[in-house]
């Protein structure tokens, strides 16, 4: 039997056992790729357990052939399933019986420490927010995604990716204070780097809540442990200048967009150039090991998974379309969030600044202490 998880890590190097909750049913494919997903992470992690919901009949099939597997997941019956196309306030009120509303539950119940799941992005927000509640202080929690980028971990953040497509420079503070306390974990990075997404670095430049975002979160990084370099552009996603890009969820999810769609074009024009002829073949076998650490440089599977930031709880969504190879590095995001335990760290770096940043106008005087 697997044990309840109740306890919290206290030092990035210490290693516990993480139990995942594994909402099977939601991607686009069904639940083969995800138990073959789990099989890849589970054969290279030793310290990861499984609750999966679902189907159980069809998950005892599936699972039953993984041996990487192998005592190391409780299945459990939801036959329910939440569509792409359910919406939301469906989903919240016809739902419990689904695989993604047990496996949000098991979060909170705490028998799991983070939920994976490639469903419907809308309803898993929803449900995450209704069952986990937000961290006291944060106005909409937001999707925090890695982007492969020219700093020496390989990626920045971003957020949102898309969680709520509206910000005012209130929630733009929040979320430039949540991916600040991400990048510490998830990059290890002391003092991450925020820069704020506009249509230039020019200080005249942005709409009105742009503006005053700027001076709200420059107020804060003066006694909050991050740097604020102030506007970056959308150019500066890749590059090594910020490590912490902050944004409304429209511009996030069309830029998350624009990258996946941007990286599969430049991998299949690669694959077309050195097909094109007999002497282009020899080239591409010469090549063959750098072609091999490109493709997986830029293959957006391998940074498959947005993190949920600012709710009672972990949440990581996967790409509804994830194969075992993007359910794999989703299932890794989510053992390295239960190492963590982000949510607390984000309720500690909240609750240090003033009541006005969190509630109120533009902040007198900033107030906030170092992690």
């Amino acid at each position: 039997m697997m044990a309840r998880e109740s306890d919290t890590v206290t030092h990035r190097a210490l290693t516990k056992t993480v139990v995942i909750s594994i909402d099977a049913m939601g991607g686009d494919s069904g639940p083969a790729p995800v138990v073959a997903g789990m099989e890849q992470s589970a054969a290279k992690n030793p310290d990861i357990r499984f609750i999966v919901f679902g189907k159980k009949d069809e998950l005892d099939t599936l699972i039953a052939r993984k041996r990487a597997l192998r005592d190391r997941c409780i299945v459990r019956d939801a036959p329910g399933v939440v569509t792409m196309d359910t919406k939301p306030s469906n989903a919240m009120r016809h739902g419990k019986d689904t695989s993604m509303w047990a496996a949000i539950e098991a979060v909170r119940d705490r028998e799991a420490s983070v939920c994976v799941s490639c469903g419907n992005t809308g309803a898993l927000m929803a449900m995450s927010m209704l069952r986990l509640r937000k961290i006291q202080g944060i106005n909409r929690p937001a999707i925090a995604c890695l982007w492969p980028s020219r700093n020496p971990s390989g990626f920045n953040v971003m957020l949102d990716a898309g969680a709520d497509i509206r910000a005012d420079a209130e929630d733009l503070l929040q979320y430039a204070l949540m991916g600040a306390s991400y990048a510490r974990v998830g990059l290890n990075l002391e003092r991450p780097r925020v820069g704020l997404l506009n249509v230039g670095t020019e200080e005249h430049k942005g709409r009105a809540e742009l503006k005053v975002a700027f001076d709200m979160i420059s107020a804060a990084s003066q006694s909050a442990n991050f740097q604020f370099i102030g506007y970056v552009e959308g150019g500066d996603l890749l590059s090594d200048r910020v490590d912490v890009v902050v944004t409304d969820g429209f511009s996030g999810n069309v830029a998350l967009k624009t990258g996946e769609g941007t990286a599969k074009l430049i991998r299949d024009l690669l694959s077309d150039a050195f097909k094109y002829s007999p002497m282009s073949r020899v080239a591409a076998l010469l090549a063959l090991t750098s072609l091999r650490r490109l493709a997986k440089r830029i293959d957006p599977r391998r940074v498959n998974g947005g993190v949920f930031l600012g709710l009672n709880g972990s949440v990581v969504k996967s790409h509804g379309s994830a194969d075992a190879t993007g359910i794999s590095a989703a299932i890794k995001l989510a053992f390295e969030l239960g190492q963590a335990d982000i949510p607390e760290r984000i309720a500690a770096r909240v609750a240090s600044l003033s009541t006005p940043v969190q509630g109120g106008s533009h902040p007198s005087q900033p107030v906030g202490t170092k992690e």
